[in-house]
């Protein structure tokens, strides 16, 4: 068989990115997935961005991802979230045609040049010594490279219930991948977890009351900084209409549904042993945990101008499919609602993310890089800026570059790989705007400010991209000087528009700038005083970064350490002093103490030598 400089396994969000990542650095890449015709599936929700993910889409577009562009190509309806707040938590949506965003995805890896794609079901890794060299399919193929990615989604040892009806898949019409689940824990000797997601019943519009809902229409509005490639696009989006979403609420009875039923629910009556998330609970799990309220919301999102089924979000549900008909004609307006597809919850294996570094790599296996829902981390976007830092980094290690390692001031995507490699994680991890500490300095807003210069000199951004982020950012210079320098009523222009009851128009009038440079200033000079706070925090926290902690050192002989803080430190071995102080446990004090620890250590190495 070929030899590949890259083979990523899994065509989900993650294996997208990944695959286009490492193709276009150079890398000779392989795509490996079960279905090539379900490359790209929106498995849940007919939907990218929202609270905090948007942020994630327009940061993997500033480094020359797929998600923003396809996400426009196929979009429905776009929203601004939180927009009556602060610029740090403006959060776009987009709803999708959600056979367009597939198909177009695939056509793009398609047309990628140096990436090819294999319809396969990874099975095993080959090894050699202390490297992985191939992986084995169904067919008996073994496809050798020097990096791997993997992307299982939620398809390791994936367990679909419909109350206590189980089936084996990752997703309805897709079966589960068991056999590379054990070679992940017995060939590689890595230490896995179990978690659950879920996600909600289908219904038919014709059976929709619509009268009964309240109609939410999108606005104006893109993900992509980028011109969209027209070369690119024989799938063109023309003539799709934008459509409206529906809200609902549940009602008295739906409560009462649920709780005669519970028992019936395979989270409560013990069939599911994973944990789930939190932040995206069943709707069995809400009536349970907050009783005391009356109702709940429910969006109705259409899935595409092709199909007439809507996405019935906020009643995800593992219930048997006779109560799910209940609960679904207890919600009004959806009195005579035909389900067409059935709410499951899926439990899969992850790799247990202490074994991971920042690169995406993992510590024992370092030419294989892990991104996605295998990591513990739940939604698209969380899987897609996985996927493109974990591709990037498989062909630097090829072309013998050092790792992309994005900070936690210079993106969200940095925030959460960051997380996911000093916290315990014992659910689906999802991002927040809460997550982030520099929330001002990460806006959705600025990710091609932050980012494009990076992604170009990693080789991930072309050229014609990254000049336009460049000129950008020359008119943005340009015009706070001017500011700066102009003055009215003993004031400069730029002190004049820090007020928060000003705008750019107020103050400067009329001006030929674009729009997305008359934002960016006026929100740098409101913000300016509170940007510089941040700033200031970024640097303390680089100053413990500069302070590496050796491969080798023995946490649990530090005298006065903390049991704790002891098994922690020895579980996710961190690289420095500063990510040793984001870990849960982990106390100021104790930090002092280890960096004596280290200079002692580093002497006694010295006088050994």
């Amino acid at each position: 068989m070929k030899n590949y400089d890259v083979i990523v396994i899994g065509g989900g969000h993650a294996g997208i990115e990944a695959s286009l990542a490492s193709a276009r650095m150079g890398a000779e890449t392989l795509l490996i997935t079960q279905n090539l015709d379900h490359i790209g599936q929106m498995s849940c929700n007919p939907a990218i961005g929202g609270i905090a993910k948007g942020h994630v889409v327009r940061e993997i577009d500033a480094m020359g991802g797929e998600m923003g562009q396809n996400t426009d190509a196929s979009a429905l309806q776009f929203r601004m979230l939180n927009a009556s707040r602060g610029p740090a938590v403006w959060s776009p949506r987009a709803q999708c045609d959600k056979v367009l965003y597939q198909r177009r995805m695939k056509q793009q890896l398609e047309k990628t040049e140096k990436l090819h794609t294999h319809q396969a079901e990874g099975l095993s890794f080959v090894t050699e010594k202390s490297k992985i060299i191939a992986v084995q399919t169904q067919f008996g193929d073994k496809f050798e490279a020097k990096s791997f990615v993997l992307c299982c989604g939620t398809f390791m040892r994936g367990l679909m219930h419909f109350g206590p009806q189980q089936l084996p898949g990752g997703r309805t019409g897709d079966t589960a991948a068991d056999a590379i689940s054990e070679s992940l824990k017995n060939d590689l000797g890595l230490e896995l977890m179990r978690l659950k997601t879920g996600t909600p019943p289908r219904v038919l519009a014709k059976t929709i009351d619509f009268e009964k809902l309240e109609r939410q229409d999108g606005e104006c509005g893109e993900f992509s900084y980028w011109p969209r490639e027209k070369e690119y696009e024989t799938i063109d989006r023309g003539g799709i209409p934008q459509m409206p979403c529906y809200i609902g609420r549940t009602s008295a009875e739906t409560k009462q549904v649920i709780a005669d039923n519970l028992h019936l629910s395979p989270m409560y009556n013990g069939s599911i042993d994973a944990i789930g998330t939190r932040y995206c609970p069943s709707i069995e799990d809400k009536i349970h945990r907050f009783g005391d309220k009356d109702s709940h919301q429910v969006f109705l999102e259409p899935e595409g101008v092709f199909t007439e089924e809507y996405y019935l979000n906020g009643i995800s549900t593992s219930l048997p499919v006779q109560i799910q008909n209940k609960i679904v004609h207890s919600i009004p307006g959806l009195e005579k609602a035909e389900i067409a597809r059935y709410a499951y919850a899926v439990e899969y294996d992850v790799v247990s993310p202490h074994q991971t570094q920042n690169s995406l790599a993992l510590k024992s296996w370092p030419n294989l890089f892990v991104a996605g829902q295998i990591n513990g981390t739940s939604g698209y976007e969380e899987a897609a800026g996985q996927g493109l830092i974990a591709g990037a980094n498989a062909a630097g290690l090829v072309a013998g570059k050092p790792p992309l390692i994005l900070e936690r001031d210079q993106a969200y995507i940095g925030v959460m790989i960051d997380d996911l490699v000093t916290k315990d994680i014992s659910e689906p991890y999802r991002l927040f705007t809460s997550r982030a500490e520099y929330r001002l300095l990460l806006r959705q807003d600025n990710a091609d400010r932050r980012l494009s210069k990076i992604a170009y000199d990693y080789g991930l951004l072309p050229y014609e991209k990254y000049k336009i982020a460049k000129d950008k950012e020359t008119l943005i210079d340009d015009e706070i000087e001017r500011l700066k320098n102009e003055r009215h009523h003993g004031k400069s222009l730029w002190e004049h528009l820090s007020s928060h009851k000003n705008t750019y128009e107020s103050v400067v009038g009329e001006s030929d700038l674009p729009d997305d440079v008359k934002e960016q200033v006026q929100i740098d000079a409101r913000y300016e005083c509170y940007i510089q706070r941040e700033k200031q925090q970024v640097e303390r926290q680089k100053r413990l970064a500069k302070n590496p902690i050796p491969e080798d050192l023995d946490y649990l002989n530090i005298t006065g350490l903390g049991n704790e803080a002891k098994n922690k430190l020895s579980r996710y071995r961190p690289v420095d002093l500063g990510q040793a102080a984001r870990i849960d446990g982990v106390t100021p004090a104790e930090i002092g103490l280890i960096q004596v620890h280290i200079k002692r250590f580093e002497e006694s190495k010295k006088i050994k030598s």
